[in-house]
């Protein structure tokens, strides 16, 4: 699986596809012409072709350090 630029890990990318194939399940369309009919598929091809937004956020720590 090869992940898109905007997504920095597999991790992120199973969260964002797995709260899009939610929307999907309720009644959202899809975004992309595809021959599955399987909500989870369909999120997977969305992601990848880069169709959903994608916000990365930093944390700061109280150390003064910062984290992604």
């Amino acid at each position: 699986m090869e992940l898109p630029s905007s997504i920095d890990s597999k991790f992120r990318y199973i969260l964002i596809a797995a709260k899009r194939a939610r929307q999907l399940q309720a009644g959202a369309r899809p975004m992309v012409q595809s021959p599955s009919r399987k909500a989870t598929k369909i999120a997977q091809q969305e992601v990848s072709a880069g169709l959903i937004p994608v916000e990365n956020i930093e944390i700061k720590t109280g150390n003064g350090d910062q984290e992604k």
